[in-house]
């Protein structure tokens, strides 16, 4: 970490690790590079912290282990797992990775016309609430929007490109080809010997 720290691959700032921009020619790179360290890019407050609302924490919080480790940065959850016949509990993942980037019930407008975005779960810190001018939430969204030419997706493990066993269990262009004639030739032959 301190050497892609050192490198420039990776920022680190108060508890918080995030990748570096590698396009440095993007327009979106001051909102992107502003919404990951909490601060304004645009306007009369560019350049300082968002407004945030802290609880105080309770005391009496109990821990459970839920299976899920965080470090530098990045999140690993390792509670999930499912075979591919139990379609009921596949819902809950599948819900959770085609959401929407903002729930429209933790969204609200002050009085004072600001844009107040109630977290899921408090932060570390206490943070419950985050305050912004409709500019400043607008930064924040397009923070959001990926860079052109981008992959969204990610394989990793045995769906990795270059692991070893992906042969095993992807098929070759070749082999998708000719996969529906060796089943119709198959389908024929059971329907002759019947």
């Amino acid at each position: 970490m301190r050497v892609l720290t050192k490198q420039g691959f990776l920022i680190e700032e108060q508890d918080r690790t995030y990748l570096a921009e590698a396009d440095r020619q993007s327009a979106l790179l001051p909102l992107q590079a502003a919404s990951c360290t909490y601060r304004i890019a645009l306007g009369p407050r560019a350049g300082q912290k968002v407004l945030s609302l802290q609880s105080v924490p309770s005391p009496d919080k109990p821990t459970t282990p839920n299976l899920c480790a965080k470090l530098h940065g990045f999140t690993l959850h390792a509670a999930m797992r499912w075979g591919a016949d139990q379609r009921k509990e596949l819902e809950h993942p599948c819900r959770y990775i085609t959401r929407p980037a903002i729930a429209n019930e933790r969204l609200k407008r002050n009085r004072a016309g600001d844009v107040v975005l109630q977290l899921k779960s408090a932060f570390k810190d206490g943070t419950t609430h985050i305050v912004m001018s409709p500019l400043e939430f607008m930064q924040r969204l397009a923070a959001l929007v990926p860079r052109p030419r981008l992959h969204l997706i990610r394989f990793h493990g045995v769906l990795a490109p270059n692991a070893k066993l992906r042969s095993e269990i992807i098929l070759s262009p070749v082999e998708q080809a000719t996969e529906p004639a060796r089943e119709l030739r198959r389908q024929l032959k059971d329907h002759r010997l019947s």
